[in-house]
This record gives C-alpha cells, sequence and structure tokens, in this order.
C-alpha cells in the first residue's frame, strides 16, 4: 500500500489589491483604448508632417508615428491590446488570438478613431490663413500610387511594399507579445522601431501607412482621386497581415496537437510554479504525489483563475 507524500512550496502572494490580475477589461473599455490609440496614431502621423517646416523639423515624420505607436501601446496596450491597426487585428485573428466578433469591432474602433483624429487636424487646417485648400493640404499625407507617388510609383510596386510591410509589421507585433515574452516595453518598443523603419521606406514610395485605418483617416478628407486608389491600402496590407498570422498559427500546431498551450510544448509537467509560470499566467494546483514515485517529482496541473485578465492576455500574447 502507498501512502501520498504531501508536496511543499512556498505558497504564492496574493495579488494586491487594484492589480491587473483583478481586472478583467470589458470590450466597450478595449474599444475606446483601440480608438483612442488609432487617434493618436494618426494625430501624430498626419500632424508632424502637415505642420513641420521641413528645413527646421528636428523629428522626422516616420519617428514621430513610429514613437506614437511606442506611447499608444505603452499608455493602453494593456487595456486592449494596443492593435491601433486593422492589419495588426486581422493578423491577429487569423493567427488565432482573437475571436472574428472582436475583430470586427476592433476595426470599426480603430476608424472611429482615426477619422476623429484626421478630423481634428482638417479643422486645424481650416483655420490656418496660409492655407487655401485644406484638402490639397491633406493630398501631400495621403497614401496613392502613380501620379500621386513622390517617386511615380507604378501599383505593383505599391502592393507589393504594402503587403511586405504589413506582413513584417504583424511578425514584428506577434513575434514580440507571444508566450513568454511579456515584457511590454520592449514589445512596445521594437512595434515602433519596425512601424518608423517601415513608414520612413514607404514615404516616397507613395506615403504607404501600413495602416489602412490611418489611409481611410487621409483619403477621407483629401482630394477625390484618394478615395478611388483607397482599395489598395486595405487590400494589399490585410493579405500581408493574413500571410503572418499564417505562418505564426503553423507554429503553434505542434504544441495545440501535443495539448499544451502555444508556446509551451517545450515545458514539463514537472516544472514549478516559479520556473514555469509568467506574469498573469494561470496559478498551478500541485498534487500528491505517490510513495513510489521519485524523490523530488510532483505532479503539476494548470487550474483557471476565477477572474482572468483577459485585455493582459491579448497584450501578453496568451489569448487565442
Amino acid at each position: 500500500m502507498t501512502m501520498p507524500l504531501p508536496v511543499h512550496r512556498d505558497p504564492a502572494p496574493a495579488p494586491a489589491a487594484g492589480s491587473p490580475a483583478q481586472v478583467r477589461h470589458g470590450l466597450a473599455a478595449r474599444l475606446s483604448a483601440e480608438a483612442f490609440g488609432s487617434l493618436f496614431l494618426v494625430v501624430a502621423g498626419l500632424g508632424v508632417p502637415l505642420f513641420s517646416i521641413p528645413q527646421s523639423s528636428p523629428l522626422p515624420a516616420a519617428l514621430a508615428a513610429g514613437l506614437a505607436v511606442t506611447a499608444a501601446m505603452l499608455a493602453v496596450g494593456y487595456v486592449s491590446g494596443g492593435h491601433f491597426n486593422p492589419a495588426v487585428t486581422v493578423g491577429h485573428a487569423v493567427a488565432g488570438r482573437i475571436r472574428l466578433a472582436d475583430a470586427a469591432a476592433y476595426i470599426g474602433a480603430q476608424l472611429v478613431g482615426g477619422l476623429l483624429g484626421a478630423l481634428a487636424l482638417f479643422g486645424i487646417l481650416r483655420t490656418l490663413p496660409g492655407i487655401q485648400d485644406s484638402r490639397t493640404a491633406f493630398d501631400t499625407v495621403t497614401a496613392g500610387f502613380g501620379e500621386h507617388s513622390i517617386i511615380q510609383a507604378p501599383l505593383a510596386a505599391v502592393l507589393l511594399l504594402e503587403v511586405l510591410g504589413a506582413a513584417i509589421l504583424v511578425a514584428v507585433f506577434i513575434g514580440t507579445t507571444k508566450d513568454k515574452n511579456n515584457n511590454n516595453t520592449s514589445a512596445a518598443v521594437a512595434v515602433g522601431l519596425a512601424f518608423a523603419v517601415l513608414l520612413q521606406l514607404g514615404l516616397s514610395v507613395g506615403n504607404a501607412p501600413f495602416n489602412p485605418a490611418r489611409a481611410t483617416a487621409s483619403a477621407v478628407f483629401s482630394s477625390s482621386w484618394s478615395l478611388e486608389q483607397l482599395w489598395v491600402f486595405w487590400v494589399a496590407p490585410l493579405v500581408g497581415a493574413a500571410i503572418a498570422g499564417l505562418v505564426f498559427r503553423g507554429f503553434a500546431e505542434p504544441a495545440a496537437a501535443s495539448g499544451l498551450p502555444a508556446g509551451d510544448a517545450g515545458s514539463n509537467a514537472g516544472e514549478t510554479a516559479h520556473d514555469a509560470g509568467d506574469a498573469g499566467s494561470p496559478e498551478v494546483r500541485e498534487t500528491a504525489v505517490p510513495a513510489t514515485a521519485p524523490a523530488g517529482s510532483a505532479v503539476v496541473t494548470p487550474e483557471e483563475p476565477e477572474n482572468r485578465d483577459e485585455a493582459r492576455e491579448f497584450f501578453d500574447g496568451k489569448r487565442g
């Protein structure tokens, strides 16, 4: 007859009152965060080139937009996941990291936020006595191809660049917020820098924004040609995002097949909570070990916490 041997470990400290582990942000809060972040990105990404004097501007427009992404992700990314871009949301949906209904709501919030930001900039332009035509001024920051590109880039070039850029951006986003990469600061910095580099690349090709919400916001307040070309800046980045999402979904399949959460296939059941657990990860429950088991072994099973922080799981890449 075997007698169960108790397994001793230090009890996990209870989360402090008001800590993120006790907060579950609802859909309304997440949509508000997405709208705010999208508004900020449009104000910075379009406002800096609109109101800057090239000869004396200390901050390039591409870098300003990248810093805005980083700031927005740090400010409200823990609430919604910090997408602020329909391409990023589609990439997450294809990768299985966000429900389709939530993804559609996210995209709607991003469009609303972007349009509000562009409306504010358009209103400022209307008050400036030196600006005769506000729509013509918006043309200078609106995505386009052919004669509306600085280097007269054809449709094929802009399509390829948008697909490639969106795929890279989504890959960086998912990669830096996936599984055990829980350093939100480094993720925000990586995404912001990647976005800045891509914007600098796409600037002369056709003001390529790699963000359908930003492209829509600028097109609405520009000349009529911008709406005619807008489809390119929706189709191409969403295709690139879907490609990146499919790649990451493929990476997650071996882990899913083994019955473990994505990214945890290499962990074993004998890991302690200190070694296997991450910030915001589910608590673990240890069971009694039979006397015949090797000394020091323990059976660890996951236990779902009562109050899941769904928003942080989005940001940390733990929500499928």
